[in-house]
């Protein structure tokens, strides 16, 4: 018998094998499969283990499991986009599967673009089950589990939440040293998930398999959703901006969201999933989608306690290739938004003292700040804010005796702002906290004043 290769071309079923967790180890185990081919075992290990559970508790957490299973497989389906999708294990009633047909194909939307690829409609999961009973309430403490990413949204999070007295525990998923760092400079409790992936992906890729960016928020939405659950904690709090929500508007093609899994549709969808399947108690929900990428960054603005250990730059956090000397490469769109961002509220010497330089006074860089602008390009395929917000943030910076002599700035005030009317340019709009968000009325009612300051 032919031993089975991968080929991209000729694979016909991704198949969901098994899912399970180990409670006196915590270790779990999501197994997948192209067709006939070898079992791709992903593994990841809780923290905290031997757990004990409830009846109630147990059959949540297992859901989970199965949950974050289905999620965590768009990982390995993308390699070969089949246009089978078999359910090997776990209750998949036709909710679940309409929730999860819209994080695929919304979630890979990036990824069909540069793949040149058409989706829609073609990725079906089909259900295995009649509709399931609510979950219960499982009384879930008053606790917040807090996804942290080394960046200043999620340190503006935690800080909030500190301020409003709410107790919680920092998470992350893999081993970014940079991640703990900013962690443990928190000085709170912290989790750290350790994930594998299956080791047979990277030799896929090598054999042609397609690649390209994934929804990873969705992912870890379900990894931290597990460890809530097992250890008995009512709030799953991420730290995805009103920005994150509109995307990139490509010519011929529409708009395409590089974050899709951290916008608004992805939060209510999940939320829903999962007090309905999960714990109708559990509560997952973005901290900070009332606001906008600037109001964020006029929130860090608040504390330098975290200059020296942050970064938002993605070139830290890559699985494979070069990772930056220091925390910033000065030369992505996360960098450069970052430095727009931040340059309203922080003094120039603070902000040219975390990034090592001044990105505003380098000419060579005009094309990707006319990127963040949507000036001649479109918004470039990464967690930036929108267009209006790059431009309101230059703007304001010319009318800065510190920013308005800097050759990107001088640029802007020549020959963009004349051709903005009065409310492109206008950031007051901008730092107002809006009403669509999905925090718990109990947290809202703490952070409300906060977040208007």
């Amino acid at each position: 018998m032919t031993e089975w290769q991968f080929e991209r071309d000729q694979v016909e079923c991704f198949r969901f094998v098994r899912s399970g967790i180990d409670p006196h180890s915590g270790e779990i185990a999501l197994v997948y499969a192209f067709d006939q081919g070898p079992e791709l075992v992903e593994r990841l290990r809780l923290p905290g283990a031997p757990f004990q559970w409830s009846e109630l508790q147990r059959l949540a957490v297992e859901r989970s499991v199965q949950l974050l299973h289905w999620l965590a497989g768009v990982s390995y389906y993308k390699a070969a986009v089949p246009k089978q999708i078999q359910i090997e294990s776990g209750e998949m009633d036709q909710h679940t599967a309409d929730f999860l047909q819209q994080v695929y194909e919304s979630g890979l939307g990036e990824f069909a673009y540069r793949n040149g690829l058409n989706l829609h409609g073609q990725i079906r999961f089909r259900p295995n089950a009649e509709v399931l009973a609510e979950a219960p309430a499982l009384q879930l403490q008053d606790k917040a589990l807090t996804a942290i990413g080394g960046g200043k949204d999620s340190l503006v999070s935690v800080e909030t939440l500190r301020a409003a007295g709410v107790e919680q525990t920092l998470a992350w998923v893999g081993q970014a040293p940079l991640i703990r760092s900013c962690a443990e400079r928190t000085e709170l409790p912290t989790l750290q998930i350790e994930r594998q992936l299956a080791p047979q992906l990277f030799e896929f890729n090598r054999r042609g398999a397609y690649n390209g960016h994934i929804p990873v928020t969705a992912i870890n939405s379900a990894m931290l959703t597990v460890a809530a659950l097992a250890s008995g904690k009512r709030w799953v709090v991420f730290s995805n901006e009103r920005s994150a929500s509109y995307g990139s508007l490509i010519a011929g093609t529409g708009e395409v969201n590089h974050q899709w899994s951290k916008g608004w549709s992805f939060e209510q969808a999940f939320a829903a999933e999962a007090r309905r399947r999960l714990a109708a108690d559990l509560e997952y929900f973005s901290l900070l989608r009332p606001l906008s990428e600037l109001a964020v960054a006029r929130q860090f603005a608040r504390t330098d306690r975290y200059d020296g250990h942050f970064s938002s730059c993605n070139r830290n956090f890559h699985i494979l290739g070069e990772r930056p000397a220091s925390r910033w490469c000065g030369v992505c769109p996360k960098c450069r938004f970052v430095f727009l961002a931040l340059a309203p509220f922080v003094s120039k010497p603070r902000l040219v003292g975390i990034f090592g330089r001044n990105l505003l006074d380098e000419p060579e860089q005009v094309a990707g700040f006319d990127a963040l602008m949507e000036y001649q390009d479109h918004k470039p395929f990464e967690c930036v804010g929108e267009g209006r917000e790059s431009r309101a943030a230059m703007a304001a910076l010319v009318e800065s005796a510190v920013w308005r002599e800097d050759a990107l700035v001088a640029r802007f005030r020549r020959e963009i702002l004349p051709k903005l009317d009065s409310a492109e340019s206008d950031m007051s709009a901008l730092l107002q906290p809006s009403t669509e968000h999905g925090i718990p009325a109990q947290i809202w009612s703490r952070v409300d004043a906060r977040f208007r300051t």
